[in-house]
């Protein structure tokens, strides 16, 4: 049978483990933002940049070429973003639980 205290030092201890969490979950969260905030800033300007070399284009060639140009950059970025995204969002997960594992070994009996 659990005594008053040992019911108390569990609750602390899953207090504890929850606010870990949040930090983590926090810190990884702010990253995500950071991430997203930078790669739409970044895009925007690669458009910009691309409309004015389409709009100084001579040829419908070299129209081609800019776009062309603009395009695999643009699905280079998008893929290396995604990457970062997907590697944030799983350290995102290993965050959310870290704290709980200690927590879960200290009140899961062991038979």
């Amino acid at each position: 049978m659990m005594k008053l205290e040992d019911t108390q030092k569990t609750t602390n201890d899953s207090l504890d483990a929850t606010m870990h969490s949040f930090e983590g979950a926090t810190r990884v969260t702010q990253e995500i933002a950071n991430q997203i905030a930078d790669y739409s800033k970044h895009s925007i300007e690669q458009g910009s940049k691309t409309m004015e070399k389409l709009l100084g284009a001579k040829s419908p060639d070299q129209a081609f070429e800019v776009q062309t140009k603009y395009a695999r950059a643009a699905y280079e970025s998008y893929v290396s973003h995604a990457t970062k995204l997907g590697q944030l969002y799983t350290d995102l997960a290993k965050e959310m639980f870290k704290s709980y594992q200690g927590f879960a070994a200290k009140v899961t009996p062991v038979r």
